[in-house]
């Protein structure tokens, strides 16, 4: 007994001792009074105190230097005909795709404007990412819960995000209709409440799936319970989305008022209207956190199953550069995809390094370089968009002409001026046919890719 109350004694003495010593980094009533004594010392705090409280801190930091030496002028520019809006949805990738065809079919058809139907293409990514995703579960059953690459599949299970792979293998698998033929819905605009649900009952599938495998059902009986729930994926998509046609006609006119008539299923359509092998096509990353001339794959980067995950050369931007320059130079539109949340301004259309100066104003350092941002998670190819044109300046682009996909109030009626130093630090991605491929980059396709896991930047880029 007197020993017992002498540990206890020792051992309340010990945590009163260790209550008494503060740790290091802590934020000191001492230390919180200098700074408040520095940040008070500096005349310009109250005036910028009082000019950023009431406006806009955009405007206030607007490089007007850059904003009025900008033209709109391009040396070569692709024909297009309207800008597409993909409203509050995450589709970007999906406009893109559609955006770098359009011109083509509306070439060839000799039509005024067209556009493709949207929401058809969403209908089966969703339902083939509600199918993968499940699939992934069933795969990944035997991990634990707090197995990194399951948590990354977890966080987003159907969204509205994607890459070039995913457009490519839908249009290659379900076709495309023209968007009369499957117009938008309030749902497919505004994509929030219908994500919420599928998202509910994908992991809702998810855990059951797990369960079962926990308790030694064979993988045949989870497949059979996916299939039944697949079912209300389907129902869902159908109440929200519509149902996607088997057959249509499409009845239109062109710029002559005659009149183009053809009966059509969407895997028709899509070989005669657009008659492109999307397989051809390949993609260049500026990945600065990898090493460059070799061949990467993304563990759980698809919205089908049964496809390849998204794999990609890196390439030095230059190099991305130069190839963009070149199809743009054969009149060919270039899908790629970007970091949008720096330095770009909606009521110019403008795309410009340092185009809003915070560090001036603030008196703070902001400069991070790309691998830096990249690496940290603070920059990110979260955006797809399509180059449709170049302005030339010592006999290299000055300039890009980049067709967005936000409507026509965004930008310049749509369009946004991309100046080069921004392509060098916010571009990540430019998609490229095998034709305009140098022989090395078709020999570096060819090796197995690096596996990259699936919580890494790159694929969380597109997750929402």
């Amino acid at each position: 007994m007197k020993k017992r109350l002498i540990f206890t004694v020792v051992v309340l003495s010990a945590g009163i001792i260790f209550a008494g010593i503060k740790p290091d980094g802590e934020l000191t009533w001492d230390f919180i009074r200098q700074v408040q004594k520095s940040v008070g010392a500096d005349p310009s705090v109250r005036v910028w105190t009082n000019a950023v409280t009431n406006s806009n801190v955009k405007q206030m930091t607007l490089n007007r230097e850059i904003v009025n030496g900008h033209n709109e002028t391009f040396s070569l520019r692709i024909k297009t005909e309207g800008i597409t809006d993909q409203k509050s949805s995450g589709r970007c990738w999906m406009f893109a795709g559609f955006n770098i065809l359009r011109p083509a079919v509306i070439k060839k058809y000799n039509l005024a404007k067209f556009e493709f139907s949207e929401n058809y293409l969403m209908f089966w990514d969703k339902f083939e990412k509600a199918n993968a995703f499940l699939e992934m579960i069933i795969e990944t059953a035997k991990r634990d819960i707090d197995d990194r690459e399951v948590q990354a599949l977890l966080t987003d299970p159907v969204p509205d995000g994607g890459w070039w792979n995913y457009y490519a293998t839908l249009m290659e698998k379900y076709g495309s209709v023209p968007k009369e033929i499957m117009p938008e819905t309030m749902n497919s605009e505004k994509t929030d409440y219908l994500n919420k649900t599928l998202n509910r009952l994908a992991v809702r599938v998810a855990v059951d799936l797990r369960s079962m495998s926990a308790q030694g059902k064979k993988i045949e009986e989870l497949r059979r319970y996916k299939n039944d729930a697949l079912n209300q994926f389907y129902r869902l998509l159908v109440v929200h989305l519509g149902n996607p046609p088997e057959q249509f006609v499409w009845r239109v006119k062109d710029k002559n008022e005659k009149l183009i008539e053809m009966t059509c299923t969407p895997q028709s359509f899509y070989q005669e209207a657009v008659a492109v092998d999307l397989k051809s096509y390949f993609t260049l990353c500026d990945y600065p956190a990898k090493p460059i001339n070799k061949h990467y794959s993304i563990n759980f980067c698809r919205n089908m199953y049964d496809q390849p995950d998204m794999d990609f050369v890196n390439v030095p931007v230059e190099r991305m550069k130069d190839l963009a320059f070149t199809m743009i130079q054969d009149s060919l539109p270039v899908y790629f995809a970007a970091d949008v949340s720096w330095n770009m301004d909606k009521d110019h259309g403008i795309m410009a390094e340092n185009l809003f100066d915070y560090e001036s104003v603030f008196n703070i350092n902001l400069k991070i370089g790309k691998k830096e941002r990249f690496q940290y998670r603070l920059s990110t190819p979260n955006h797809a968009m399509a180059f449709i044109g170049a302005d030339m300046q010592n006999g290299k682009p000055n300039k890009w002409l980049v067709e967005n996909s936000w409507g026509k109030d965004a930008g310049s009626g749509g369009l946004w001026a991309m100046y080069d130093k921004w392509f060098n630090e916010y571009v990540f991605v430019v998609i490229i046919p095998e034709k305009y491929l140098p022989e090395d980059l078709k020999t570096i396709l060819k090796t197995k890719p690096e596996a990259i896991p699936a919580w890494d930047t790159m694929r969380s880029a597109f997750s929402k």
